[in-house]
């Protein structure tokens, strides 16, 4: 349970945060954190700031549309920018530092807007809870110099969804979303390919009725991932018979439902713990 006080106090500190930065452009993905960001930043700097999304092949059309939909909502400035990710080898060899260079590209993306257009700062919404995990992509936010106002604050995901709730932002429940290349194992090149087979995937488990889960790329198998509360209603066998026919016409020759059910971040459990230790931020 947040302590009430406590949770009014680092929202007042994250609200004197964005006040020192009129001018700011925030990197908006469409997620719990970044949405919250971009809406505390439209409340407290009005017309001074712009919520800017990177459109790329790694985005899928629903989190875009979605995060569009939020936009126009609550009157949020917002822009699409198209980052090429995918043309970096370093990028698309995916290895354990493929996030990093994800946002290095986003990064000069967004520094090209910002001088461009008069900016004069970017965040972006890392969150107290994200320097626990392996997040290369914060390296090449502290490489670029890119504010992070929740993370200063000090909230944590559970905190910044309970800020929403109390807005009544309709994000504040929504699942933890993540770029699909995530969804790619490490060391399978990421593709135009493997990244539609992925979106369409998940796309038919959205229309099945799931809400929480991933569909990984292992080449020739795919391996699902669904909430353990929604568990049950796949390991049927109706279900089992669905998903196999979905999955193979997207070119799959084996489907498979992970016993554990979904977990944020599982294809890092192959990475060994050097990987892991050249991907932590550094302070």
């Amino acid at each position: 349970m947040v302590e009430k006080g406590n949770l009014e106090r680092k929202a007042a500190r994250l609200r004197e945060i964005i006040r020192s930065h009129p001018g700011l452009i925030v990197a908006y993905s469409g997620g719990v954190d970044s949405t919250f960001l971009a809406w505390m930043a439209r409340e407290v700097l009005e017309e001074a700031m712009i919520a800017v999304i990177a459109d790329s092949p790694s985005l899928a059309r629903t989190h875009l549309e979605d995060a569009l939909a939020f936009a126009r909502e609550h009157t949020i400035p917002t822009e699409v920018v198209e980052t090429h990710e995918l043309e970096n080898p370093d990028y698309a060899r995916n290895d354990s530092m493929r996030c990093f260079h994800c946002k290095d590209e986003l990064f000069n993306v967004l520094e090209q807007y910002r001088q461009t257009h008069g900016f004069e700062a970017i965040a972006y919404g890392v969150n107290a809870d994200d320097q626990g995990d392996f997040r290369p992509g914060q390296k090449a936010a502290l490489d670029h110099h890119v504010l992070a106002p929740l993370l200063e604050a000090g909230l944590t995901k559970g905190e910044i969804r309970d800020l929403a709730r109390e807005a009544g932002l309709r994000v504040w429940d929504k699942p933890a979303s993540a770029c699909l290349s995530s969804r790619v194992e490490y060391g399978r090149a990421v593709t135009p390919e493997a990244l539609g087979a992925i979106e369409r995937g998940e796309d038919a488990l959205r229309r099945l009725g799931f809400r929480q889960f991933r569909a990984r790329h292992h080449g020739e198998l795919v391996r699902i991932e669904i909430a353990r509360e929604e568990l049950p209603r796949a390991l049927t066998p109706e279900m089992a018979r669905e998903l196999t026919a979905i999955f193979r016409a997207l070119g799959f020759k084996f489907v498979t439902l992970d016993l554990e059910g979904f977990r944020s971040g599982s294809m890092n459990q192959l990475l060994a713990a050097e990987d892991l230790l050249r991907g932590r931020s550094v302070a």
